[in-house]
């Protein structure tokens, strides 16, 4: 009889006949006769039977019980002892929004060859384990904002304004890319990627070459996302034109959008101003349009002022 479903069942027809002793079996349950393991391997793994070992404790030196949340960023050693602000813009928009929300936590040097997901900032929770399987998940900087919601006792309530994503996305796209632009293809390569970056990394010229290699590429191609070519005047201009409109939103108030309190927009500002602003950053800024542009706003610098103050110093 034709098979049910054939397509050819009505112009082709199968003859009938007897199963012979090579016909499969009719009876049993087809998945039990799929995981039937072979003769050979079942005698290969009862002699060398799988075995799941208890995981391994941690080194002697680790720390078992933290009190505080310890956040990974870029840092000079002697920084992470005294608390100090991070070198990297990323890193310390989440370390002063930490503080603005009374987190209490202490900094680690870093490299983005420790994070978990391959960028810093990022920061591993306060806990008790004795196992490297017992320790608590680290929070990337894309979870922080909503860690902090759910583990902060005075958390900062962010103002609903339609403006704050506008001028968040400003910061990201426009000063982002000066930043970029400025620390890595300019003369303040040599003197502050370099020195912050590259030198701590590792003592061997090859290495140290290899790594200020990939960092302009990478900079490089991350600016070329936006064009065709590198337009240094187009970059600077777009940034100051974003710094002129962050001193207008701010206006004569503290914190943006009449906050009582700074809070998140307030920390990516005080990340790019006060490091623009920091005369020692490195070995000292070679091109600084982009740092005057912030000398040019008054109010952005005496936000930074306030911020550095109150939260840092």
């Amino acid at each position: 009889m034709p098979a049910p479903g054939d397509p050819d069942s009505k112009s082709r027809e199968t003859p009938s006949r007897r199963p012979s002793q090579q016909d499969p079996p009719k009876s049993g349950n087809i998945f039990s006769r799929l995981a039937t393991v072979p003769r050979p391997i079942k005698a290969l793994f009862d002699k060398f039977p799988l075995v799941t070992y208890p995981a391994c404790d941690l080194p002697s030196r680790a720390p078992r019980n933290r009190d505080q949340h310890a956040l990974y960023v870029f840092l000079t050693e002697d920084g992470a002892l005294d608390g100090g602000a991070s070198f990297n813009p990323a890193c310390l928009k989440w370390q002063a929004y930490l503080k603005f929300n009374s987190i209490d936590f202490h900094t680690v040097a870093s490299s983005n060859h420790a994070s978990p997901s391959g960028a810093l900032p990022f920061l591993l929770p306060a806990g008790a384990y004795n196992t490297v399987h017992d320790q608590p998940k680290p929070v990337p900087s894309g979870k922080l904002q909503k860690w902090v919601e759910e583990n902060s006792a005075n958390a900062v309530e962010e103002p609903e304004d339609v403006r704050l994503e506008a001028y968040t996305s400003l910061i990201d796209r426009s000063i982002r890319r000066a930043w970029l632009y400025t620390l890595y293809l300019t003369p303040n390569f040599d003197s502050i990627a370099h020195p912050l970056y590259i030198e701590s990394t590792s003592t061997n010229a090859f290495v140290r070459a290899s790594i200020a290699h990939d960092l302009r590429l990478a900079a490089e191609r991350e600016l070329l996302k936006h064009g065709a070519v590198i337009d240094a005047e187009a970059i600077y201009t777009e940034a100051e034109d974003a710094f002129r409109a962050l001193e207008t939103v701010l206006g004569a108030d503290q914190w943006f959008f009449g906050a009582p309190r700074p809070g998140l927009l307030d920390a990516a500002v005080f990340a790019y101003t006060h490091l623009l602003l920091l005369q020692d950053l490195g070995a000292g800024w070679k091109e600084s349009r982009l740092g005057n542009a912030v000398r040019a706003r008054q109010k952005l610098v005496r936000h930074q002022e306030r911020i550095f103050g109150a939260f840092f110093k």
